[in-house]
């Protein structure tokens, strides 16, 4: 199972009394199988999964495969810093069936060693549901070691490594000891040098405003036209710079917000940004011709 181009690390869409909204949320899908993007990445970290019940964490997996009606790849974000319940995540989304693959964050705050690291994912992969490795120190506290990559890359369910450390590099050396493991970028305005060093796509936070237009700039650089998908990144750069000028997803919700699609509703400790950060969203999307 491959994965690559655009997939989109979607939001979880709230109703005005902080119920998920799953007629928003059909919404969101449809606009994103109708834009193009090769996947959908539910309850990630973009989708609020902190805060969302098991139960909802559950449905809106359910949910998302039932509105995509198989028109894109669905990635199930079914990570935790516990094994056993990152074990019930994922059994689960095999029940419902549907789901492409798994997204498996780094075990955050309890800081696992290397070993801790490989036993875990591995664990998690030999359900049989393809895994994500998902890279991303700034949030969990611990990157996963090179040589842990390599090994984990060796089990035939792991099939893919998000990588939102901000390393370019990383790309390089994972490619260089694991050349056909394949690698996706965690950072919008990383995936053009990404790809350029061998990633073959993005897990986007921009693709929920932009998915025709995400996608056709990975897919240009992907067919190796990096003179046309610069013009992408470079018209689209203020855009990929001001969703993370609060911490994501609440640039993303307000920008879908300022757009009428979603209703402006956090679960906390998220809440609503700064009127500054605001009026800044506002003027990038009219900027871009969003508004």
């Amino acid at each position: 199972m491959k994965l690559k181009g655009t997939i989109t690390a979607l939001v979880t869409p709230f109703a005005k009394d902080g119920s998920v909204d799953y007629g928003r949320l059909r919404a969101l899908v449809e606009a994103q199988t109708a834009g193009g993007v090769e996947g959908i990445c539910s309850v990630g970290t973009s989708g609020e999964s902190p805060t969302l019940s098991h139960e909802e964490h559950h449905k809106v997996i359910e949910k998302t495969i039932e509105f995509a009606a198989g028109k894109c790849r669905i990635v199930a974000g079914t990570g935790a810093n516990s094994t056993s319940e990152a074990v019930s995540l994922t059994k689960a989304a095999i029940a419902a069936g549907g789901a492409d693959a798994c997204l498996q964050v780094t075990p955050y705050y309890n800081k696992p060693n290397a070993e801790g690291l490989y036993r875990h994912f591995m664990t998690v992969a030999d359900l049989g549901l393809p895994v994500v490795l998902y890279n991303v120190p700034g949030r969990s506290g611990r990157e996963i070691p090179l040589d842990v990559v390599a090994r984990l890359a060796d089990h035939p369910n792991i099939v893919a490594i998000k990588e939102a450390a901000g390393s370019v590099d990383r790309v390089s050396a994972i490619k260089n000891l694991r050349p056909g493991f394949t690698v996706l970028s965690g950072d919008d305005s990383l995936a053009l040098p990404m790809i350029s060093v061998g990633a073959e796509g993005v897990i986007s936070v921009a693709s929920n405003v932009i998915p025709k237009e995400m996608g056709e700039m990975v897919r240009l650089a992907l067919a190796g036209d990096f003179a046309k998908a610069r013009e992408c990144h470079a018209k689209y750069y203020r855009l990929f710079r001001d969703l993370f000028i609060d911490v994501n997803p609440v640039m993303a919700k307000e920008a879908l917000a300022l757009m009428g699609r979603i209703e402006r509703v956090f679960r906390l400790p998220l809440c609503e940004t700064t009127g500054a950060n605001r009026e800044t969203m506002r003027s990038t999307l009219a900027g871009i011709g969003l508004l």
